[in-house]
């Protein structure tokens, strides 16, 4: 009789042929609501980058969930705001198209913090869907009223309090599919995206006020080699003033988000980077309509 090891089996198996709890949901809600820090906490890794910058993710992001009876396949939504700018009206266009392609809406909304005309924009947007809605309050942690759990649906993706509920429900609105990705995805993104977050996370972080929502990042080469990957990415903002802010009095500025994101970049990518990054000036680009499709396509 001929033994199989571990490998030998699973390489046989044919993982579209195995069925479970499958589709797609769609985290939206305001921004700075949790969506990102939800998903990353259930999936246990940095699938989109956080700040407490509103307006963080600009795109849509997939992060994907496996357990043994479940495939779930999370679509991390840019916070939706009434805002009739063309970049945030773009933003706002890349959360309603993930709804459309869902099974299951889940409606982030936070108590710690007013504004309830954006609440009600939302709720006006979610009436004109079919697709089921999920209400799930955030931040449980700092929350000091948390709403009767009988009835609503209240969720800590810092001490993971009540995600098991959370899941539960939401896989009760999946139906019984093949699976979509191998088990061992936890999220699809091509490489210069995921590094062109990472750069813009350190940006956020060590900047305020304007400077974080007037800059995008452009990756323009990359060379992945067995040992050492290469990278050159530009910084653009939309003034002068911005570039010389980001670089900081003798380069201090920029050499420290140089660091922070290729120390990140090698430690997701499991070997050394060398990453040439540089500072320019893009003036009005979030008026540009073509360069803003471009970026977030």
């Amino acid at each position: 009789m001929i033994e199989l090891n571990k490998e030998d089996i699973l390489s046989k198996i044919n993982f579209t042929d195995i069925k479970k709890k499958v589709w797609y949901i769609a985290v939206i809600g305001r921004p700075n609501v949790g969506k990102s820090t939800f998903v990353n906490a259930l999936i246990w890794e940095k699938v989109s980058i956080i700040s407490s910058v509103p307006q963080t993710t600009r795109k849509r992001v997939l992060g994907i969930f496996n357990d043994t009876d479940s495939q779930i396949i999370f679509f991390d939504t840019p916070g939706i705001h009434k805002e009739e700018k063309v970049f945030n009206e773009e933003i706002n266009k890349q959360a309603m198209s993930s709804m459309k392609e869902a099974s299951l809406i889940v409606y982030f909304v936070d108590p710690t913090r007013e504004s309830w005309a954006e609440e009600k924009y939302i709720e006006e947007l979610l009436s004109f869907t079919s697709i089921p809605v999920l209400k799930v309050f955030t931040k449980a942690d700092i929350n000091k009223k948390v709403l009767d759990t009988s009835k609503n649906l209240n969720i800590s993706s810092v001490t993971k309090e009540w995600f098991e509920e959370l899941l539960e429900k939401m896989k009760s609105y999946l139906p019984e599919w093949v699976l979509l990705y191998d088990e061992d995805y936890y999220t699809v993104q091509e490489m210069d995206f995921r590094i062109a977050e990472i750069i813009r996370e350190k940006v956020f972080l060590h900047t305020k006020e304007e400077i974080p929502h007037s800059i995008f990042i452009d990756v323009t080469d990359i060379e992945d080699k067995p040992s050492i990957l290469r990278i050159n990415a530009y910084i653009y903002t939309e003034t002068d003033s911005q570039r010389y802010i980001i670089i900081g009095k003798n380069w201090d500025l920029v050499t420290q988000i140089w660091t922070e994101a290729r120390t990140e970049l090698e430690e997701i990518f499991g070997k050394k980077v060398f990453l040439a990054l540089r500072v320019k000036t893009q003036e009005k680009w979030r008026k540009n309509e073509r360069l803003i499709k471009q970026i977030l396509r």
